[in-house]
């Protein structure tokens, strides 16, 4: 007997040349193909956002699988299940039947199985006297074997641009990291560098990224911060073996220290300038003869006691709480903005910041601090300039105060001959401070 394979669905569910090639495909399979069904399937499911399947259609697509007894998937043999929607729908996990015949036609779109319809629509088989199937209408999954080799590849794909991704990912989040705190170590060290400039082009190339960025995206946004984060470790590289540019000699326990280190000041022109730098002339060359280095918080903190009371809270515990504090008096010493920009390019911002917390102290005896900051401008871009001065002499002074207050209370104890008396608020300096700011601090 005679039967003819059918090729189109029943009813009013149209045809695509995209079926009839899937159809195309299944028939010129090799004869002898064999494929484990469950190691395919997981295939396509890894590949299922190329394929276009959805979650419910994998999983009428596992239920089908379920009703071919064997582990197998031939070509030589049967590969034609006929269950009923309700079966279909119980194994599907309770699928409605409308969802499920929604996903069923994303799979035959999909080109994963193929509709086998019967004449009235309906889903069986038919035997031979020998028990045998002789023709059955229903779901065809000969595609699986036919395209397995495909999954496979898709599946490889998938977990190739996974794996991509992931190393994007992590890549982008060790570099912005890493150049967010090698910028906090610049500008905590005092680095020599435009590190507002940095903090823009950092915030301008993580304000590319969306909530979802695929991985092409991501991985041009880490070649960009690649760049970012090689700058920045120069600057940091360079100026680390600027301040030690012989570590051996470090070793040897034999200190050269060059005795121009520091670049000579020129003299103050006028008797004001001089009471504005707080110091006297012997004091500032005893003050310039000392070693350049970076001059510690808490040290400048000490020399600009009344700063405290414009910061927030009433404290100044870092580097960046000072220079918003300084940002806060700019203003009130009728400081230009674009005096203070001249300032910031020209010193850096810790200098800046350090300058204009001098001044504040200063500002008393400073008729124009807009003048005078634009002066100190100059003086450090021609290289006749250092904060280190300015902050040793306002030590100076209050140490000169305190000298004053313990004389004083020396005379008020003789006087009172023997009477109890205060302890004075004279300010505390270490003996290291004391000779370093000249041979009458030192005694």
């Amino acid at each position: 007997m005679q039967t003819h394979t059918t090729t189109t669905p029943f009813g009013r569910r149209p045809m695509s040349l995209g079926q009839i090639l899937n159809q195309a495909v299944a028939r010129e399979m090799p004869k002898d193909a064999v494929v484990q069904k469950w190691q395919v399937f997981q295939h396509i499911r890894e590949a299922k956002d190329l394929l276009g399947a959805t979650d419910r259609s994998l999983a009428i697509l596992n239920a089908l699988l379920s009703f071919h007894r064997e582990g197998e998937l031939s070509a030589a043999g049967d590969l034609i299940v006929w269950p009923s929607n309700e079966l279909l729908s119980a194994r599907a996990n309770g699928m409605p039947p409308t969802t499920l015949r929604r996903h069923l036609a994303v799979l035959v779109d999909c080109g994963l199985i193929i509709r086998r319809d019967s004449p009235n629509g309906k889903r069986y088989a038919r035997k031979g006297r020998g028990g045998q199937i002789e023709q059955a209408f229903g779901f065809d999954l000969s595609p699986i074997v036919a395209r397995a080799e495909e999954f496979e590849e898709l599946a490889a794909t998938v977990q190739t641009e996974k794996k991509a991704f992931r190393v994007a990912k992590e890549r982008l989040t060790i570099l912005r990291r890493d150049v967010v705190k090698m910028v906090d170590t610049g500008i905590d060290e005092n680095v020599p560098a435009n590190w507002g400039r940095v903090q823009q082009a950092y915030q301008a190339i993580i304000g590319r990224l969306p909530r979802t960025a695929p991985r092409q995206l991501l991985e041009a946004v880490c070649d960009e911060m690649q760049e970012l984060w090689t700058e920045v470790r120069d600057v940091l590289e360079s100026f680390a073996k600027s301040q030690n540019p012989d570590a051996n000699e470090s070793h040897s326990g034999r200190h050269i220290q060059n005795s121009n280190t520091e670049p000579t000041l020129e003299s103050e022109q006028t008797v004001r300038e001089k009471n504005e730098v707080g110091g006297s002339a012997a004091d500032t060359h005893n003050v310039r003869s000392l070693p350049r280095r970076d001059l510690p918080l808490g040290i400048v903190l000490d020399a600009c006691p009344d700063l405290h009371e414009l910061a927030k809270g009433g404290a100044i515990r870092n580097w960046r709480e000072l220079m918003a504090t300084t940002e806060t008096a700019r203003p009130m010493l009728g400081i230009s903005p674009s005096a203070w920009a001249e300032a910031l390019q020209v010193l850096g911002e810790r200098d800046a910041a350090i300058t204009l917390a001098s001044i504040y102290q200063r500002s008393g005896q400073i008729n124009n601090a807009g003048g005078y900051l634009r002066s100190l401008t100059q003086r450090a871009r021609d290289g006749k300039f250092s904060t280190w001065p300015m902050v040793m002499a306002l030590l100076r002074a209050k140490l000169d105060e305190g000298k004053l207050a313990r004389s004083a209370e020396r005379e008020m104890e003789a006087t009172n001959a023997g009477e109890g008396g205060g302890s004075g608020a004279a300010l505390q300096v270490s003996a290291a401070l004391l000779r370093s700011l000249g041979k009458d601090g030192g005694k």
